[in-house]
C-alpha cells in the first residue's frame, strides 16, 4: 500500500485524511511534528526544532523518527529532511546540567568547541561563572532556569540532569476507591521518569488524578497553580476525597483566603496580581515560601509571563504541567518546554473516546445570515468592529433555542464571549447566567445545582473555559468566541467530554455568521480539534427547520 503522507524538503508533511492509514500516521506524526493546517482532505504538519527536542526528551531517537517518515511517505523522503532530523535530535543531550561537589551546578558539553560556541552568545555568557576545564562551565544554581531558557533561544537545548530537592515530607496515599486507568498509569510513569514535564490529556480524561498520583508517589509538600477559583475548589475536593491527606493540610492561597499549608492551591491570576500597573508582583514569592517538593501547573498552556520568570527561579523543584493542549496563541511553547519541562505524555482524544473513557462528541458549525439591514451595517463598520458585530448577530438567539429543543432532556451549556449577548440569551431561555462579575459563592451554587440536575441550561461566559467539572453537560452551544483561538475551542468542547451514563454522547454547536470574519476565525479555531480526529459538520440555520429531536 502506498503511504498516506508526503514529506517535503521544507520539513512539512502532507497527510491524506482519506487514506486507511490516516489514524495510525497521525498518532506517529504528533510525536515529533506540529499540526499547521487541517482542511478536509490533506493535513499539514511541520517538523520543528522544538517538536524534535520534545520527541528526543520523551525517548524517541532520530532513527525512530526517520524510520517513521520513510514508512509513512508515499515518495522518498528528501535527504536534507533526514539529515535535519538527525542533527536537531542530536543537539538534545550534547549539553547537560549536572550537580557539582561544591553544591553548585556545571554546564557540561560533549566537546570543548561546543562550549566555546554557546559561551560566545551574550545571552549565555552572562550566566556562566568561569570554567573547570575545557568542556565544563560553572553555573550558579540561581541561574539554572535562565540558562536553560537562553540555550533554547540560541538553538542548543540543555538536558537537565541536576537533582531535584525532595521538599518537606507529606504522608498521603490515594484512597482505596481510586484506581488509575492504564493511560493515567502511563502518564504518571512518564512524569516520574522525566522528573519535570508536561502531560497532555483531553478534558474529562482525569488529568487531576494524574496530579494526585504524582503527589502520592513523591510524598512531599506541593504547590498547585490553576486557572480560577472554581478549579481551586475542585482540586481541594479531589484532594480530600481521593487521597488520605488530612483536611488541615490542604489550603488555598487566593483572594478569598490566604493559607499556606503542605498542599496549597492558588491561581495564575493571584500570582500575577499587582497593586499598581507599574509595581511588582507581591505574591510571586509563594513559590519559595515553603519547601515545595513538587509544583503542579494545571492548564499549563495558560502560564503567564511573570509566572514563567518565577518558575525559572525554582528549577530545583520537580514540576508537572497538565493540559488538554499545548497550543499557546502567543507562540511561547518553547518556554513551557524549557521551564516546566518537555512533553512527556500525550494520547489521541479519539483513542480515549473509542475506549469509552470520554464522551463521543459530534461537532457542528451552524451558519446563520445577517438580516439585510445588519449586513449593510457590517459592510460599513470599522475593521475592529466587524468581528463583534458578526459574533453578536441577533439571529443567533432564536437559533440557540432551536438547537436546545433538538436535545430536550439533556443538560446544556450556552457559552459566549460578549456579556450583553449572554444576558439576552439567559433572559430568553429563563436560565441563570455566570460571568466574571458573578460572585464566587454564587458561581459555586449554580454549578452545584447544574451538577445535581436542577438546572437544564446554564449560560456561561469565558470564566467557564477552563478547569470546570460539569460531567452531566452533554450539549454546548457556542454563540461567540475569542477570534481564532484554537485553545479556547478545545477547552469549550472539553466541557462536554466527561463520560456520560447511557449512550456516552455529546453535541457541540458553534454558531457563525455567514460571509464574515467570524466564519474565517471559526476555521482557525477548529484546527487543533481536527488534529484529534474531530470533524465539523457545517449546517445552515435553514437546515434546522422544522426542528427535529436528536435522541
Amino acid at each position: 500500500m502506498i503511504g498516506p503522507a508526503i514529506v517535503q524538503s521544507d520539513r512539512s508533511v502532507l497527510l491524506e485524511v482519506a487514506h486507511p492509514g490516516f489514524d495510525a500516521a497521525r498518532a506517529q506524526l504528533t510525536r515529533f511534528a506540529e499540526l499547521e493546517k487541517s482542511p478536509e482532505h490533506v493535513h499539514t504538519y511541520r517538523i520543528t526544532a522544538v517538536s524534535l527536542w520534545n520527541a528526543a526528551a520523551a525517548g524517541m531517537p532520530a532513527p525512530a523518527i526517520t524510520t517513521a517518515l520513510e514508512e509513512l511517505s508515499r515518495y522518498p523522503v528528501p535527504q536534507p529532511v533526514l539529515a535535519d532530523v538527525h542533527d536537531l535530535c542530536a543537539r538534545y543531550g550534547r549539553l547537560r546540567l549536572v550537580a557539582a561537589d561544591d553544591g553548585g551546578l556545571r554546564l557540561v558539553a560533549d566537546t570543548a568547541a561546543l562550549l566555546v560556541e554557546v559561551a560566545r552568545w551574550p545571552e549565555v555568557a552572562g550566566l556562566l561563572a568561569g570554567s573547570d576545564d575545557a568542556t565544563t562551565a560553572i553555573v550558579s544554581p540561581a541561574a539554572r532556569g535562565a540558562l536553560k531558557q537562553a540555550l533554547v533561544t540560541v538553538g542548543w537545548p540543555v538536558r537537565d540532569d541536576a537533582p531535584y530537592v525532595d521538599g518537606a515530607p507529606l504522608a498521603l496515599v490515594l484512597a482505596d476507591a481510586v484506581e488509575l486507568r492504564a493511560y493515567q498509569q502511563d502518564a504518571d510513569r512518564a512524569g516520574e521518569q522525566a522528573g519535570a514535564g508536561v502531560v497532555v490529556l483531553p478534558c474529562g480524561a482525569g488529568k487531576t488524578i494524574v496530579g494526585l498520583a504524582a503527589i502520592a508517589r513523591l510524598q512531599c509538600e506541593t504547590l498547585i497553580v490553576t486557572s480560577n477559583q472554581a478549579s481551586v475548589d475542585q482540586w481541594q475536593r479531589e484532594l480530600l476525597t481521593k487521597t488520605t491527606v488530612a483536611p488541615g493540610h490542604v489550603g488555598e492561597y487566593t483572594g478569598r483566603r490566604k493559607e499556606l499549608r503542605p498542599v496549597t492551591v492558588t491561581t495564575y491570576q493571584l500570582l500575577t496580581h499587582r497593586p499598581r500597573k507599574d509595581g511588582g508582583f507581591p505574591h510571586l514569592d509563594l513559590f519559595e515560601r515553603r519547601e515545595w517538593g513538587l509544583v503542579i501547573y494545571d492548564e499549563v498552556h495558560l502560564l503567564p509571563a511573570p509566572v514563567f520568570r518565577a518558575t525559572a527561579r525554582i528549577q530545583a523543584r520537580r514540576r508537572l504541567g497538565l493540559t488538554a493542549t499545548l497550543i499557546r496563541e502567543d507562540g511561547a511553547e518553547p518556554l513551557v518546554f524549557t521551564l516546566v519541562g518537555p512533553k512527556c505524555y500525550d494520547t489521541a482524544w479519539r483513542e480515549l473516546e473509542d475506549a469509552g473513557w470520554i464522551a463521543g462528541a459530534e461537532c457542528a458549525e451552524v451558519r446563520v445570515a445577517f438580516d439585510e439591514g445588519r449586513q449593510m451595517g457590517y459592510a460599513l463598520a470599522e475593521p475592529k468592529e466587524r468581528f463583534r458585530l458578526a459574533a453578536t448577530n441577533p439571529a443567533k438567539l432564536a437559533l440557540t433555542e432551536q438547537l436546545l429543543s433538538r436535545h430536550e432532556g439533556r443538560q446544556a451549556l450556552v457559552i459566549g464571549t460578549y456579556v450583553q449577548q449572554l444576558r439576552e440569551l439567559a433572559e430568553r431561555l429563563e436560565a441563570p447566567l455566570i460571568t466574571g462579575q458573578t460572585p464566587v459563592a454564587e458561581r459555586a451554587r449554580l454549578y452545584d445545582r447544574f451538577r445535581n440536575g436542577e438546572l437544564p441550561v446554564l449560560v456561561v461566559s469565558k470564566v467557564a473555559n477552563f478547569a470546570l467539572d460539569l460531567p452531566s453537560a452533554s450539549v454546548a452551544v457556542q454563540v461567540s468566541g475569542t477570534y481564532g483561538s484554537r485553545q479556547e475551542e478545545a477547552q469549550r468542547l472539553g466541557r462536554l467530554l466527561r463520560p456520560k451514563d447511557g449512550d456516552n454522547r455529546a453535541w457541540f454547536y458553534t454558531l457563525v455568521t455567514r460571509d464574515t470574519e467570524e466564519q474565517d476565525a471559526a476555521h482557525r479555531r477548529q484546527r487543533f480539534l481536527a488534529e484529534q480526529g474531530y470533524h465539523y459538520t457545517v449546517l445552515s440555520s435553514e437546515d434546522l427547520v422544522p426542528t427535529a429531536a436528536v435522541s
